[in-house]
């Protein structure tokens, strides 16, 4: 698998933890009680960091090799 295969899945990956987010926010806005709604914050809360990761990872295999590149100090030695 090449990296742009690779930024390809990071992608759609985003897309379905977007989703599912956007999904976990609606039935947030109609929880029926606060328990519910603690629930749902916390799986809205574990999901928002792996949503960050995939938009950078996309990014970066996207853009790899390009030498102009600004790569993400996280993944920079």
């Amino acid at each position: 698998m090449t990296l742009l295969e690779l930024s390809a899945e990071y992608a759609r990956s985003e897309a379905l933890l977007r989703g599912r987010i956007s999904l976990l926010r609606a039935q947030l806005r109609s929880a029926p009680d606060p328990e519910t709604a603690r629930r749902l914050q916390s799986r809205i809360a574990a999901l928002d960091p792996l949503l960050r990761e995939m938009r950078v990872l996309a990014q970066l295999t996207a853009h790899y090799y390009e030498r102009s590149y600004h790569k993400h100090e996280h993944y920079t030695l």
